[in-house]
């Protein structure tokens, strides 16, 4: 079982911003920028390109108000997404409020924010879907 299944099973808490029967979205505890959401099938697949064909184009969907939400609440040229997938062995990608490619980069530090700042950035998401 991998950490993102734990936290869809609800074993581990997160900060969620949206369900459905097939997927799950969250914000990453050490984002690149404020308001960096992972978004993951519940279907346990290690890589993203793994994803049934079935379900692998309703992901991008599933995504897509969220994306729009994240647009409208930070100060970003838009919603970056990105698929990565070292870290966890389950399929998921990363939305992100960027201005620039380099807000991308994931080698760069990641944030430590407290539990109230994430807190705070789920629900200006949450309300802005």
């Amino acid at each position: 079982m991998t950490l993102f299944t734990k936290i869809i099973d609800g074993q581990i808490p997160s900060y969620k911003i949206a369900e459905n029967d097939r997927f799950f979205a969250f914000l990453d505890i050490f984002p690149l920028v404020e308001g960096h959401v992972l978004v993951v099938p519940k279907v346990e697949v290690d890589k993203f390109f793994d994803i049934p064909d079935a379900i692998i184009g309703e992901l991008l969907l599933f995504a897509k108000p969220i994306a729009k939400a994240i647009e409208q609440t930070f100060d970003c040229n838009r919603c970056g997404i990105s698929v990565v997938g070292l870290e966890v062995p389950h399929a998921h990608l990363h939305l992100v409020p960027i201005n620039s490619a380099d807000d991308l980069n994931f080698n760069r530090p990641k944030l430590k924010l407290s539990p109230e700042e994430l807190k705070a950035i789920q629900q200006r998401i949450v309300a802005a879907l």
